[in-house]
């Protein structure tokens, strides 16, 4: 088998864009990927933006209505700007309206992001932590007492539980060592940084499953995803200009479009993922940064996706 047959493909929802976005494009991704056979749909969490973009939760749960078995997640919310029991709320009934397909990718964020919502920096790895098991707990048990450092529940009952039991599965993202460590021990996968550079994911990627094997957790049947920026067209030189100018105006990094993300033909886009794949990866999330029911089609052709 390949390496490339080792990966499991997801697909990003149409929801952060320097145009507004057409609902009616989110619904055709939504149903064609499932029809097409990605195994889930994602979005990133992005409230406070120069471009636009779509409230996370909400486009999943739009997505969840008008779809029946694709699974769906979001990468990652930045946790410790959450209360967790509106988080154990949202993503349970997401669960629940779903039939049971929601995936919660939670992760630090950055240092600027505390600063717009007025949340302290300080002890923010206790509150991510503490948040974790808090979601877990309000998810499992009938009635949950937690008495931690930051969080104290005494005989809460959240609304609704998750169709899944013990809950949703939980990715954790980071590149830190320290937030590898953390995902090895405590996660159900681990998502690279999706505008990191493809060398840093390698070295991290390596580390993960260092951490996997010290943990006693087999990396092959443990979730290793990154989500990867692209262009695919028939004419290479177009790609590469819709990838720049993407890069440019999102991320206003017209570099980290050779860094992290790949741009080409159907085919030479291939070519790139199949030495992805040469890391160990095992989950990709493909985000189109334009025309993307297009490319939904090209990728699944070049992918021979089911």
């Amino acid at each position: 088998m390949a390496l490339i047959d080792k990966i499991t493909f997801g697909f990003s929802l149409p929801h952060r864009s320097p145009e507004p976005i057409d609902i009616a494009a989110v619904r055709r991704v939504a149903q064609r990927a499932e029809e097409l056979g990605f195994c889930d749909l994602w979005v990133t969490e992005n409230t406070l933006d120069h471009v636009f973009c779509l409230d996370s939760v909400v486009a999943l749960t739009y997505a969840a209505a008008v779809t029946t078995k694709i699974r769906l997640g979001v990468s990652v919310m930045v946790l410790p700007l959450h209360h967790p029991i509106h988080v154990a709320h949202q993503i349970a009934t997401l669960d629940y309206l779903s039939g049971g397909r929601a995936i919660l990718g939670a992760g630090l964020g950055r240092s600027s992001h505390y600063a717009e919502f007025q949340i302290p920096s300080e002890r923010r790895v206790a509150r991510f932590r503490e948040s974790v098991e808090l979601i877990r707990r309000l998810w499992i048990d009938s009635e949950v007492n937690y008495s931690g450092t930051i969080f104290q529940l005494t005989g809460a009952k959240l609304g609704v539980k998750p169709v899944q039991q013990p809950g949703p599965p939980i990715w954790l993202g980071g590149t830190h060592p320290d937030a590898i460590r953390r995902a090895a021990a405590i996660a159900d996968g681990w998502m690279g940084a999706g505008g990191g550079s493809f060398e840093a994911f390698r070295r991290d990627i390596a580390l993960m499953k260092e951490e996997l094997e010290r943990a006693g957790r087999d990396p092959a049947s443990y979730p290793l995803s990154k989500r990867v920026f692209l262009s695919v067209h028939e004419r290479a030189d177009v790609a590469r200009v819709e990838l720049e100018r993407w890069f440019m105006t999102v991320y206003r990094n017209t570099k980290g479009a050779a860094q992290s993300g790949f741009c080409g033909t159907p085919e030479e886009v291939r070519g790139k993922i199949e030495e992805l794949a040469e890391t160990g990866v095992n989950h990709l999330i493909l985000n189109p940064v334009c025309r993307y029911t297009e490319q939904l089609e090209a990728l699944a052709d070049a992918l021979r996706i089911n």
